[in-house]
């Protein structure tokens, strides 16, 4: 179990640097070779935490995740669409 868990680890990072970078190049957030590794350094991480550590397994999809859920964010704002604030009306 612990061989599938590096394969995938060794396949995805990659994958998620490439992906999120140009992601972030399509929907113009700023940075993003920061935001592709924001998004894979955590994987790589809770990879290692899962192969090397007696961590809980919520930790380690906890960090694994941190950053594909804050480039989440990151794209939700920079993708909005800006509207004059109306008087007396919520968003």
């Amino acid at each position: 179990m612990d061989s599938l868990v590096a394969a995938l680890a060794v396949m995805a990072t990659p994958g998620l640097l490439i992906w999120t970078y140009q992601d972030a190049l399509r929907v113009e957030v700023g940075r993003p070779m920061l935001w592709s590794l924001v998004v894979s350094v955590p994987v790589a991480l809770g990879a290692t935490m899962y192969l090397f550590a007696t961590v809980p397994t919520t930790g380690v999809i906890m960090t694994a995740n941190t950053g594909l859920v804050l480039y989440g964010f990151e794209r939700e704002v920079a993708t909005e669409e800006e509207e004059p604030a109306e008087p007396g009306t919520l968003p």
